[in-house]
């Protein structure tokens, strides 16, 4: 062999090398598995706890509504602010209250994302819980009617939104809870907030968080209508605060309050109208035709104090219901529907709840 044809060789090795390199770093290493760049989730500071000064601060933040971050426009604002009006608005209201407030935790409650506008759901989630993820702060969610009409059903929404870093959300309760194989929806699970650093209630759950699936659209005798929380639910829910209640630490303790969280507003809301309430009633109740029996169950059981829901995004107030306080969180996303022309969406609301152990009841305020 000659010295040229010897070269000629070694750039043309070196050439099939080179093309071969490229094809595998810019193709074949997205199609073979286990050479994803791996991604560990991060966990909040678990378990939930009180503060030393024996508070605990929840911040609710109901239908955001958000969809493809920069591209998609504003709903019900003054003309002079559409063309520069978007998601990341709701992001920066978002992240204004968390930064403002000092949450302990955050309990989104549904329609975190509007699935009609949306292209991609995973997406507008990654998008839709920025601030949450950057304040490190725990934070849970639900569903509500309209995240799962984009590319996720809502079992698959649930899964990803429990993967997501500092979530403590879960797609249902687990087998060990009781028997769930039955439950309907996804999304129902409970969460304990436990006692104040060196107290005595260091390792009990002195507060319990409950969070419920109330569905999105069904149809009953021909007619359509709104989803609500089924028997199963309501039946592991019983279930659950009687398990609960065996754990106290002493027979003479007060039973550990709990709050519940779910999207769609139950019938007895409606009742609000004509009583008096803290906050604004500026919206029909959009609920289920069907009741379900979810106040009954609430009052049966004991221990719920108050429920928080979303779905009607201009009604931002609290009221008694026989004892337990409903209440909206106002909706915060400026893609949804929201206030007239003369109340533009700069006025969205938070839920703000601050829990005293020592008062034994929530302390509701709104954000603006």
């Amino acid at each position: 062999m000659t010295e040229p044809t010897w070269k000629q060789s070694i750039l043309y090795l070196a050439s099939i090398y080179a093309i071969l390199y490229l094809v595998h770093s810019s193709i074949l290493h997205k199609l073979l598995l286990g050479h994803e760049k791996l991604h560990v989730k991060r966990s909040p500071v678990l378990p939930l706890r009180f503060r030393s000064d024996g508070t605990f601060k929840i911040l609710q933040v109901a239908d955001m509504h958000y969809a493809n971050g920069v591209m998609t426009r504003c709903r019900d604002v003054l003309a002079s602010e559409f063309g520069e009006c978007s998601d990341l608005n709701t992001t920066r209201f978002v992240r204004r209250l968390i930064e403002s407030e000092k949450p302990d935790f955050i309990a989104f409650t549904g329609d975190n994302i509007f699935g009609p506008s949306t292209s991609d759901a995973a997406e507008s989630l990654f998008g839709a819980f920025v601030p949450a993820v950057e304040s490190q702060l725990p934070w849970a969610a639900i569903l509500g009617n309209h995240d799962q009409e984009s590319t996720m059903d809502r079992e698959e929404l649930m899964s990803f939104i429990s993967l997501m870093d500092y979530s403590v959300s879960q797609i249902n309760p687990s087998h060990d809870d009781l028997a769930t194989s039955d439950i309907d929806g996804y999304g129902n699970y409970h969460l304990g907030v436990h006692g104040p650093p060196g107290s005595k209630w260091a390792n009990s759950s002195i507060l319990n968080l409950f969070f419920l699936d109330s569905g999105d659209r069904a149809v009953v005798q021909g007619i359509r209508t709104y989803g609500w929380i089924k028997e199963s639910q309501l039946q592991w829910l019983v279930g659950l605060s009687e398990k609960l209640r065996g754990g106290r630490l002493e027979e003479t303790d007060a039973l550990s309050p709990a709050l519940a969280f779910f999207h769609i507003p139950i019938p007895e809301v409606r009742q609000l109208y004509y009583q008096k309430i803290v906050g604004q009633f500026q919206e029909a109740v959009a609920c289920s035709s069907i009741n379900s029996g979810v106040l009954k169950t609430f009052l049966s059981m004991g221990d719920v104090k108050a429920f928080f829901v979303g779905h009607d995004h201009t009604n931002d107030f609290c009221g008694l219901i026989d004892g337990i306080w409903a209440c909206y969180g106002g909706g915060c996303g400026y893609h949804g529907f929201s206030w007239t022309l003369d109340q533009p969406h700069e006025d969205n609301r938070s839920q703000l709840l601050d829990f005293d152990k020592r008062k034994v009841k929530p302390i509701f305020s709104f954000c603006e």
